[in-house]
């Protein structure tokens, strides 16, 4: 055996000057990660408990909720014999192109818009309120992304207001805002007269700059300070809402929001794939697992006999 001496290392006692080397080497190590530490400053607690001048802003389609809210809604109506076959192939249409697109298509929501109107003319207010909380448990319930639904509670637990912000119907948003807890909605006003829809709009739908310009209105009449407000949406279309606020949140963002948000380094949170946030910072309870997928338009059209 003592020829395989040669294999064992040999111990050697060490010296004064190496014991000393192998110290000061690890003070320093030490003194180096405490400065590290000291000098990183912690993400701060996001939304702040108790702030009073602060509230959250929502977008709903593909935000709060997979699709289209109109396109459910029109189902929903199209169930109850509120129009024929022909006009829910084109509700279909217009929510497979969003589906398929990820982006709001300026001509499909018009579309769909006039549809509905059309649609609605001659029928009560409180009719479609009714129905629409039906259609809420049959169709859109299970569309609601629990991530995006976990922020919103987020803000909601730290004693903040919470609105929905959408183009779709106020009726549609003021019953999903309901259902969810939120404080209410914000959506495209519908012209009435002795609580029947006369089929025409009230101004313009609630699209783009027109977003920002409610945003801003609510917050002045609500004394919020828009700088510690947080606004969410997927759609580039809403980057003047998103760009009000000191708090910007791309979700499931198109590709025109994504560049959008890397260039000014926006959080982002993509629940249609599970990806983790592009930077830190996402409320705790944002990491409630995301659904993905949906039910394609096509399966729509076939269920819809059953």
């Amino acid at each position: 055996m003592a020829a395989l001496g040669w294999l064992t290392p040999r111990r050697r006692s060490a010296t004064a000057r190496s014991v000393l080397a192998g110290e000061a080497s690890a003070e320093a190590a030490r003194k180096s990660s405490q400065e590290v530490e000291d000098t990183s400053a912690p993400e701060p607690e996001f939304p702040v408990l108790g702030d009073d001048k602060a509230a959250a802003f929502f977008d709903l389609d593909n935000t709060v909720m997979q699709g289209a809210s109109l396109f459910h809604f029109g189902r929903g109506l199209y169930k109850r014999k509120f129009f024929e076959t022909r006009d829910l192939a084109k509700f279909a249409w217009q929510q497979a192109w969003f589906r398929l697109a990820g982006i709001e298509d300026p001509e499909h929501m018009q579309e769909a818009r006039d549809s509905a109107l059309s649609i609605v003319q001659g029928h009560r207010v409180s009719e479609l309120m009714s129905i629409g909380e039906e259609i809420y448990d049959e169709y859109m319930a299970e569309r609601i992304w629990p991530g995006t639904r976990a922020l919103a509670q987020a803000h909601l637990d730290a004693g903040q207001k919470v609105w929905l912000v959408t183009a779709a119907p106020v009726e549609i948003a003021q019953v999903i805002a309901r259902r969810l807890g939120l404080t209410g909605a914000l959506g495209t006003v519908a012209e009435s007269v002795d609580g029947v829809y006369t089929g025409k709009l009230v101004g313009e739908p609630l699209h783009g700059p027109a977003k920002a310009e409610a945003v801003r209105a609510l917050a002045a009449a609500e004394g919020l300070d828009l700088s510690r407000c947080a606004a969410y949406s997927d759609s580039h279309n809403d980057i003047p809402m998103l760009s009000l606020v000191g708090h910007p949140y791309a979700i499931n963002p198109d590709t025109k929001l994504r560049k959008h948000a890397r260039q000014l380094d926006w959080r982002l949170r993509d629940y249609r794939t599970g990806r983790k946030a592009a930077k830190v910072g996402i409320p705790a309870a944002a990491g409630v697992g995301a659904v993905a997928g949906g039910t394609a338009a096509a399966i729509a059209l076939h269920r819809r006999r059953r």
